[in-house]
This record gives structure tokens, sequence and C-alpha cells, in this order.
């Protein structure tokens, strides 16, 4: 089985878990259509993936196995073992992420091509994958950046990206664990609910609760948030601008790092 094989079988495997599970024990009430919401947020999925592979090709595994090749990179400089280049390499690169999604919003050119991630009036599976493809092409040059510095092995690039995507789905699914375990899982792990409070429209909430995969950087960092304001059936998902579901279609999401509210250029 492929790389592409791998991810791809990964990526349907959670999906679908966690379609389901939002099914039968639903966190949040939606407040938009949810088959509507599955198209924009799966179409952006299909254009963001297109594009990597057609800018790209193999991405951060391709620039993986080039920099192992040529020696470069400071694990590869020190020829540290592959168990131990799989551990170092997930633990610095989900630290890289949480950096970068620090730096979307508080750069304000970042935050407007950031906002559209968090312009769904609901949150749930199909969440985790609702990117611009400006963001998701500047993203991916920043992963490459990192992949160059820190030289990790080629599985240790596929295991990161398998957990980053199993995890972003996990963490924005809306699915209602027991509160022991959530409170359990919150000290390593991101949760639904830690993350939901990050898709508050409260500003100071949104400004939280970073991480995708390891809670551990928000805590040591000082961005973490244990409540909202709200309970967490009653907050208040997405951004103040945006809050009808007509604000929110595919081609305005298209153009809204460079329109505002109403339409206009800003």
């Amino acid at each position: 089985m492929s790389m592409d094989q791998i991810r791809l079988s990964i990526f349907i495997g959670v999906f679908l878990l966690m379609l389901l599970l939002e099914r039968f024990i639903p966190r949040h009430p939606t407040v938009d259509s949810k088959l509507r919401r599955l198209g924009i947020n799966l179409g952006l999925t299909l254009l963001n993936t297109g594009l990597i592979k057609l800018v790209f090709g193999a991405a951060a595994v391709g620039v993986a196995a080039y920099a192992q090749s040529r020696g470069w990179g400071l694990l590869n400089v020190l020829q540290v073992p592959a168990g131990l280049n799989i551990l170092i390499s997930v633990f610095i690169l989900d630290f890289a992420i949480y950096w970068q999604h620090v730096l979307l919003h508080t750069v304000p050119v970042f935050w407007r091509f950031h906002i559209v991630h968090h312009s769904d009036l609901d949150l749930d599976v199909s969440s985790g994958f609702r990117f611009h493809p400006v963001e998701i092409f500047f993203s991916m040059l920043y992963k490459i950046a990192v992949v160059l510095l820190l030289g990790p092995s080629v599985i240790a690039v596929v295991v990161f990206e398998a957990i980053l995507n199993g995890m972003a789905q996990f963490s924005h699914s809306n699915i209602k664990l027991p509160l022991w375990l959530d409170r359990t899982l919150r000290w390593v792990l991101v949760t639904p609910d830690m993350h939901r409070i990050h898709h508050s429209v409260e500003r100071n909430e949104t400004d939280s609760n970073y991480g995708f995969n390891l809670s551990i950087w928000d805590r040591f960092f000082g961005s973490y948030i244990e409540n909202g304001i709200r309970p967490q059936p009653e907050i208040d998902i997405g951004v103040p601008q945006y809050r009808k579901p007509e604000e929110v279609s595919f081609g305005k999401l298209m153009v809204m790092p460079v329109r505002g509210p109403g339409g206009q250029l800003t």
C-alpha cells in the first residue's frame, strides 16, 4: 500500500467514524444545514488536495526523502536512530504547527485567510479541513522549511501527518465525550470540547487553545482556557462578521480574505 493510500484510508476511516458518532452523541446543536456544509468543506478539501499535488507533488514526504538522501537537517546530521527520529519529529513538528496557528491569529494578513476556517457556523468533523487554498499553500511552504531544518525520516513525516489528519477530525468533531474522559485526555491531547472553545465568536476564546494534537503547548505557553464564557452546548460558533449561511457559501469563502462582510474590498 502506498503512502497516499495509507493516508486516504486513515482519512476516510476517521471521517466516517466521527460522522457516525456525531449522529448518535452530538455535543452542540447545529444552526446550519449539515449537508450544505459537508459539500462546502469537502469541496475545499478536494481543491486544496489538488493544489498541493499540482504544486508540491509528494509535498512534505518528498522533501523528507530528498533531505534524507543528502544528509540535510538536524536529525540527519546527528544520525538519530529510526525510532527516536520518529518520536522527536512528531514532537517538534507538532510544536511547529502550534506556533504556525498562533501566527495565523496574530498577524493580520494571515488572519484574513484563516478566518475562512473560523467562519463555519457549526463545528464538526468536516471543519478540520475547511481552509482557504492560499493558507494551505503557505502552510505547506512552512512545513517544508521545518522538514528541511529538522531532517525527519520519511516514516516520521507519514506518522505525523496521519496523527495530525486524524486529530484534526477528532478535535473538530461534534461529539460528546464523558466529562471524566475529556478531563483526562486534555492533559495530553486536544479534545473536541477544548477545541470548540477556540471556535467561539468571543475573540479572547478564539485566541486560545491553539493546539491541534498535543494540548501541552497551550498549557505551557499560557494560551489554554479550561471553560468558555458559555457552557459547551451554548457556545456561539464562528466569527462575529459572518452569522448567516448565505454569507459563507463556497464562492464567498474564496473571496472572503479580500472582501469584507458587506462584500466591499478591504
